[in-house]
């Protein structure tokens, strides 16, 4: 197969999108590089302009379109990230846009569309059914359609990144690079693999939806009805004809992650990194916490894709990650239902170290016994111990308790 798109046409983007995108950093972590054995750099795309690297395949589109195409309008249809970006780029050359995004886009992507003063249609559940539902409108409107992956413009839009990795890091050994329909890391692996041609590419999906790693494990385009998955923006169930030759002949390999380890992600990078990814974004470290354990002393850059996640979700993460680290618990118990015995049992709890984040206490419902009431409790911890601790207190003063 011929080249589709080269180097030249990724310089050519890169022109384009001067003073448009920003060059995002790249930050080496001491944390993920003591962990795993190597050196471990995070590109910052979750800083880019609207939230995300996607700003550079739709702007570098856009720009490209004839006048009197430019004159028709722009329709897409994105669970995102897309959005904004062809809602950015079509705002800043003054012509209407239309996204079509499924029914459960988080809201906070939804608003930011809106923001950017694209009209924005709900249809479908996935991706795959928005797209549809767009096409449909492209062939009334006659508006053009703008592919969040499978272009040219698009995947060469998306392919500066791959510059800027290795105008910064020029000895990287390897880039991982999260994959829905794989216009990204199609840009990527042309890129850098134009410049230093023995870099490794490795993509990672959700799962729930491995669509591009059942297709090249098949090698054919395969569409995958998969579960839904905190990872949304790479949630494609079918790859772009374009981007999947591409892959399967630059990319060396693609590995799969589940929703605890990339909400685990999510929290490290919190935690460790200061830094918010959503699902998409935060799937790269995932794979490198969990798929990459035999590689050591290598030059790793986690593509941190973006940054737009919404704070219920991110509430819920966190939640869940510290119920599961032993850093938080929920207690039911009953209590005599008499003055003081409240008191009495926070007071026990206290003298463990643990802090009570919430109590309600219930004396009404018809499974407490007469004489009793319910309390639940809601306990910032330190460990798993510190669990075990309180639950040997609770039993040695004959609390009858049950763990959430």
């Amino acid at each position: 197969m011929g080249n589709i798109i080269g180097l030249d046409d990724i310089e050519e983007a890169r022109k384009t999108l001067n003073n448009v995108a920003y060059n995002t950093g790249l930050v080496h972590n001491t944390t993920f590089s003591e962990m795993t054995g190597n050196s471990i750099y995070l590109k910052m795309e979750n800083l880019q302009k609207t939230g995300s690297f996607k700003i550079r395949g739709a702007f570098n589109k856009i720009a490209h379109l004839p006048k009197k195409y430019k004159k028709k309008g722009v329709i897409a249809a994105s669970a995102g990230n897309h959005a904004q970006g062809v809602a950015m780029a079509a705002k800043a050359y003054g012509i209407k846009a239309t996204i079509v995004m499924p029914k459960h886009a988080p809201l906070s992507k939804i608003a930011a569309t809106r923001g950017y003063g694209a009209e924005v249609i709900l249809h479908g559940h996935l991706y795959d059914e928005a797209y549809e539902k767009a096409r449909e409108i492209q062939e009334e409107t006659g508006a053009v359609f703008i592919h969040p992956f499978d272009d040219p413009e698009v995947i060469a839009g998306q392919g500066t990144i791959g510059i800027e990795i290795l105008e910064d890091l020029p000895d990287t050994d390897i880039i991982i690079v999260p994959v829905g329909g794989g216009g990204l890391i199609s840009g990527i692996a042309v890129a850098t693999k134009s410049i230093k041609p023995d870099i490794k590419i490795i993509g990672v999906q959700s799962k729930n939806m491995p669509s591009m790693a059942e297709s090249i494990f098949k090698d054919r385009i395969t569409t995958v009805n998969g579960m839904p998955t905190i990872a949304d923006g790479i949630a494609v169930k079918t790859p772009g004809k374009i981007t999947f030759e591409i892959v399967k002949r630059y990319v060396d390999d693609i590995v799969t992650v589940d929703e605890d380890e990339i909400a685990n992600a999510i929290l490290l990078l919190m935690e460790r990194a200061k830094v918010i990814a959503e699902g998409a974004g935060a799937a790269s470290v995932a794979a490198l916490l969990n798929r990459m354990g035999q590689l050591k002393d290598k030059k790793i850059v986690a593509l941190l894709s973006g940054g737009n996640i919404d704070v219920n979700m991110l509430s819920r993460i966190i939640d869940s990650g510290l119920v599961k680290s032993g850093r938080k618990v929920f207690i039911n118990t009953l209590i005599p239902d008499r003055p003081g015995t409240l008191g009495v049992l926070l007071n026990r709890l206290a003298d463990t170290g643990a802090n009570v984040l919430s109590v309600t206490h219930n004396r009404s419902s018809r499974d407490i016994p007469i004489g009793y009431a319910k309390v639940e409790l809601e306990l910032e911890t330190t460990s798993e111990e510190h669990i075990e601790e309180i639950k040997e207190l609770l039993s040695l003063d004959n609390y009858s308790f049950v763990i959430l």
